[in-house]
């Protein structure tokens, strides 16, 4: 079973939530809450599978939320799957930068939102290719530092090339494709990549290439 905290501080959308999640046989709701304080207590005491996290509620917002449960330094970092009003709007970067997994529309239908959180559950990012190079392209002024060195990157050139099509937003099997490869290789590379910059997922590896300057 998937055990899932829903914290949303508008009673209808989160009463919503619950009984849509609830409703699956590989899903309960441990967890409900409209704050984010509440949100950061519960997630420690009842250590939910995923966290459906809402971007403004009172008390903390859902960014600082996030930041207490998954960010940079948390020894047991939650996955965190935020659901906004908004798509390209700065909350939603800000809530990536904090450590969430992925994100999500509060129109999505429930399909997707079902499917978001088994594929954040897994340790996935919920971010296609698309929606990466948008979200992450949009911001990317603000993400790359004006002296970021791609020679300070640990990575052979194999793998820079692997993570320069990541930070393009190719998927596994546009990557493959482009370097002639197979998608388990490229599976492979990827979890290199991610091991060697000590990243958790691909999220966090588009991130880090346009800090470092390896995407345009």
């Amino acid at each position: 079973m998937i055990r899932v905290l829903v914290c949303d501080d508008q009673v209808l959308i989160r009463t919503g939530l619950v009984t849509i999640v609830d409703a699956q046989p590989d899903m309960e709701v441990v967890g409900e809450c409209g704050d984010g304080r509440t949100a950061v207590d519960l997630a420690h005491r009842l250590e939910p599978d995923v966290v459906v996290m809402d971007v403004r509620m009172p008390e903390l917002d859902g960014i600082e939320a996030t930041r207490l449960l998954a960010g940079a330094g948390v020894a047991r970092p939650a996955k965190v799957l935020v659901v906004t009003t908004f798509n390209l709007d700065e909350y939603v970067y800000q809530a990536l930068r904090a450590g969430a997994s992925g994100f999500l529309l509060k129109d999505a239908p429930p399909g997707q939102l079902l499917h978001g959180i088994r594929t954040v559950a897994t340790g996935a990012a919920l971010l296609d290719p698309e929606v990466t190079r948008r979200l992450v392209g949009a911001y990317a002024t603000r993400i790359r530092p004006a002296d970021g060195d791609p020679a300070d990157v640990p990575l052979t050139p194999r793998e820079l090339e692997v993570l320069r099509l990541i930070a393009d937003g190719l998927s596994n099997s546009e990557i493959a494709a482009a370097l002639v490869i197979s998608q388990e290789t490229v599976k492979t590379f990827v979890s290199r990549i991610l091991a060697k910059l000590g990243l958790r997922d691909r999220v966090q590896a588009v991130v880090y290439a346009f800090r470092h300057g390896l995407s345009a």
